[in-house]
């Protein structure tokens, strides 16, 4: 997995999500508390979670990060170098509400002055449509955007690699070729073969789980869900 953390802080919280009880700073790479002021921070909130595709220890909030611009170019920054000296990307496809972070990250693979492949060139930035199944689709207009394209797709986070599985069989039906795959937070290195480019992973978070719905220990233990979470946010139950 590339790692470029150099501005990077883990930033937990316990209690309600967005209600911190204590507040906790904590360096991304070496795990210590830690004080210093960053521009690139994940916030979370450990409890019991129910996602559509499984139960999880930590509910991971990265709104700011996909909703305020000044975070989402630091992030795309901080993904950037994994891709801007050999890859080529000619689409980013944005999961999870990342648009603003795909656009930033477009914005940075095409700068003058970066040995990049895609200096001067035009990178598409689009969202896919989910079917009732949570099938990817296309429609005509967005289609050719991806078919003979290299596809860079983007998610917030990949922990069951559910949605980013649906993406990649997404690209490969329309046509295109999968480029990398980066994520804010990942839980693994690779996903269906290829590589995961994330800023913070389990290292950051030791004792983030993820488990099957049927088979949640925490349920088995008879502990509340805290709340419903997707790529929305959050509802407390």
């Amino acid at each position: 997995m590339q790692e470029h953390r150099s501005d990077a802080v883990l930033f937990a919280f316990e209690g309600q999500p967005g209600k911190p009880e204590k507040e906790c700073c904590f360096d991304d790479q070496y795990g210590k508390a830690s004080h210093q002021k960053s521009n690139l921070f994940l916030r979370v909130a450990k409890g019991h979670f129910a996602t559509s595709h499984s139960h999880i220890n930590y509910y991971i909030d990265v709104t700011t990060q996909k909703s305020r611009l000044s975070e989402a170019k630091a992030v795309a920054k901080e993904l950037v170098a994994a891709y801007q000296h050999s890859t080529i990307v000619d689409t980013v496809l944005c999961l999870d509400g990342t648009q603003v972070i795909g656009t930033c990250l477009a914005n940075e693979l095409t700068k003058d002055g970066f040995a990049n492949m895609n200096a001067h060139q035009t990178i598409y930035v689009i969202t896919p449509e989910y079917t009732t199944g949570s099938q990817i689709i296309l429609r005509d207009n967005l289609a050719p955007m991806v078919k003979g394209k290299h596809v860079l797709i983007l998610s917030a986070s990949i922990t069951t690699g559910y949605t980013v599985q649906a993406a990649v069989e997404a690209v490969n039906y329309y046509g295109g070729t999968v480029a990398g795959l980066s994520a804010i937070f990942a839980t693994t290195h690779e996903c269906m073969g290829y590589e995961v480019t994330s800023i913070f992973d389990p290292a950051s978070l030791p004792d983030y789980a993820s488990f099957d719905s049927r088979d949640c220990p925490l349920c088995k233990a008879g502990q509340h869900i805290d709340a419903l979470v997707n790529s929305f946010g959050y509802s407390a139950l």
